[in-house]
């Protein structure tokens, strides 16, 4: 009976996200009745029939919420316990998986990885019900309205679509198993924080939606909403690090990012995130871009829908994509018209309404803002072009491939300028400010760019143009990323200040990472013997030889490697080729040695007919901090987040004093 419970309290949540439109839409009728009347009696009616179905709002999505997690929490407990008249349990597990991978099974698939995302945006919905105090009541419930259309869509795709709890009579005696590549504890972690993001942009377009149609766009809305965007944009930010690095030591390939469909389906709604971050902190602290934050805020849930459209519609063969099955693009396909389409239209409808916020002067924090926010725009658009260009030439049978030099050479530059308007931005006050004086504060993170180049250029001649622009790029953001510390009581400094600081910081370590990895990089391929050295980087490893080994659910054979560098003391690194029997695959375990100037990087392969074995080995110097920035700058938006919400509550209470 777990399964019918999961299904019911599905219809159950479906059910309650149509009372929520509608009692939305009666209360945003209401209160415009209200409004035309002015202090008629007819407006105090309208008063009271409002304030009722706000009242009645709330509870109605907490309590879709809850219906959500409950259908989750039931199909989790039905693949812990490998119920094999599950057809999907039967699909994705096995009763011989470890209960990790049985537990993050139940959303490594299309269903359940679906179910997962319309319960974080229950979840999502039901926090805004109770939490939100801030925004005015008519806006509140159209948002919760907003919010709750989204879900309904959803749920429908669920049920009539992709339905997590189908029965399979006769049972089988076991499942199919997972797809080994998931089997790893990224896959408990990765998908719910990438989710998490997803679904927080996906308040912040309901914000936007609710703010348009009370025609309420204005710093008391961005206050509100800010957030949930930052929040959505800290889960991004980890979500993206952690499957970079999941994907950098599980696939064997030695790369952090291939450009693959699906890894760019993650970045865009994070390049539009960032853009909103800025904008909606203009609007919220000065007044300004009033447009720009509504447009970016439809952009970056646009993008959210673009990107669960690649993964569950069929369209792309990936580790990442679970569906197979083209009607079910369609269906998300027909979403994504609908809610990007009717918000596109609103904003065109209402923009007309959206007053002028304040004014600035080119030169200005919130100018270099404004270029920033184009600079991530473009950035964004040659992803999107990059990623969706060779799906529409399949479609119409040219095949043909858009990878890494094309996004190198068109985004790479683009980048770059970006970080030097990072780098000057915070240096530069608000409203206005002159040329002369901005010039001389950024001019010793402009002296330690060309330092940085120069000593570049000296001790590797041989670098290429792209790698030695970041190194010296991100040495100079660092310096400018610490500037608005200079001068201040560091105690007294703000939170949310703190948190630009190291999130900037971050951006710049990251970026030092990928150009260490471009630049520096060495990668040796041998065929290699029990007992014969090969060198790699400063590394000199023997293969020491090969033994079998049995996990819980696959036996591999494990190598011996024994790696030295100089005089120093050995170690041993142990990668494997691993065979797992439900479903049958072969995988490479790559072993890693982290040390303070890089990593070690091994990955065993194949042996030959001469007995030899194929290694793959590399040495990839400050890599890490690729991952060490993306953690900062996770940080960074916590800290941000943290310090805004004191600031906020802390408001408050003076006021209610």
């Amino acid at each position: 009976m777990i399964a019918e419970a999961g299904l019911a309290a599905l219809w159950l949540a479906a059910a309650l996200a149509l009372l929520q439109l509608v009692l939305a839409a009666m209360g945003v009728r209401a209160s415009a009745v209200g409004e035309r009347n002015g202090s008629s009696t007819g407006a105090g009616q309208a008063g009271d029939a409002f304030a009722e179905l706000l009242a009645a709002v709330r509870p109605v999505a907490v309590v879709q919420g809850g219906l959500a997690a409950l259908a989750m929490g039931l199909l989790i407990v039905l693949f812990l316990r490998s119920d094999m008249s599950v057809l999907l349990v039967v699909q994705n597990s096995h009763t011989a998986k470890p209960w990790l991978y049985k537990f993050a099974g139940a959303w490594g698939n299309h269903e359940g990885s679906m179910l997962l995302w319309v319960t974080i945006l229950g979840a999502a919905g039901a926090a805004v019900a109770l939490l939100e105090k801030r925004l005015p009541s008519a806006t509140l419930i159209a948002t919760l309205g907003a919010q709750a259309a989204i879900a309904l869509g959803f749920y429908a795709f669920l049920l009539f679509s992709s339905n997590p709890f189908t029965r399979l009579l006769p049972a089988p005696a076991n499942g199919n198993g997972l797809n080994p590549l998931l089997q790893d504890p990224g896959l408990a972690f990765h998908p719910p924080t990438l989710y998490a993001g997803y679904v927080g942009l996906s308040v912040a377009f309901s914000f936007a939606v609710g703010a348009l149609v009370t025609r309420d766009v204005g710093p008391a809305f961005a206050r509100a909403m800010r957030p949930w965007v930052l929040g959505a944009w800290i889960f991004l930010t980890i979500g993206i690090t952690a499957g970079s690095y999941w994907a950098y030591y599980e696939l064997g390939w030695g790369g952090w990012w291939f450009w693959d469909p699906v890894e760019n389906a993650s970045l865009m709604p994070w390049l539009a995130a960032t853009a909103l971050l800025h904008s909606v902190t203009v609007l919220a602290t000065r007044d300004g871009l009033r447009a720009w934050t509504v447009m970016l805020a439809v952009v970056a849930f646009s993008m959210s829908m673009v990107g669960t459209f690649l993964v569950r519609s069929g369209v792309l063969t990936s580790v990442h994509a679970f569906a197979l099955d083209p009607t079910r693009g369609e269906f998300i396909l027909a979403l994504l018209t609908l809610y990007i389409g009717g918000a596109l239209a609103l904003f065109g409808l209402r923009v007309g309404t959206i007053r002028q916020g304040a004014t600035f002067e080119p030169v200005s924090r919130e100018g270099a803002l404004v270029v920033n926010n184009l600079l991530l725009s473009v950035i964004l658009a040659v992803v999107l072009i990059g990623t969706l260009y060779p799906i529409v030439a399949a479609s119409m049978g040219v095949q043909l491939s858009v990878g890494a030099p094309f996004f190198d050479k068109t985004a790479g530059p683009i980048a770059l300028a970006l970080v030097a308007v990072m780098a000057a931005g915070p240096l530069i006050r608000w409203r206005r400010d002159g040329a002369a004086a901005v010039a001389r504060r950024v001019a010793l993170p402009a002296v330690v760019t060309v330092a940085v180049l120069a000593g570049t250029l000296i001790a590797a001649p041989g670098i290429n143009v792209l790698p030695l622009l970041g190194l010296g790029f991100a040495a100079g953001l660092a310096v400018a990323s610490v500037a608005p510390l200079w001068g201040r009581a560091l105690r007294r400094t703000p939170l949310f200040t703190w948190g630009m600081v190291i999130a900037h910081v971050g951006v710049a370590v990251s970026m030092a990472g990928m150009a260490s990895d471009a630049a520096f990089t060495r990668e040796t391929l041998v065929a290699a013997r029990v007992g014969e050295p090969h060198q790699v980087g400063p590394y000199n490893v023997t293969l020491e030889g090969i033994r079998p080994v049995v996990g819980d659910n696959w036996s591999a054979l494990e190598a011996r490697l024994v790696a030295r560098r100089g005089d120093g003391a050995p170690f041993v690194l142990r990668p494997q080729s691993r065979f797992f029997s439900a479903p049958p695959t072969v995988t490479s375990e790559s072993a890693i040695a982290t040390r303070p100037g890089g990593q070690l990087y091994t990955v065993l392969g194949h042996v030959d007919d001469q007995g030899r074995w194929q290694l793959r080995l590399w040495w990839k110097p400050f890599v890490t901090w690729i991952w060490l920035g993306g953690a900062l700058v996770a940080l960074g938006g916590a800290l941000s987040l943290i310090g805004r919400l004191r600031r906020e509550g802390r408001g408050r209470r003076e006021e209610a004093a």
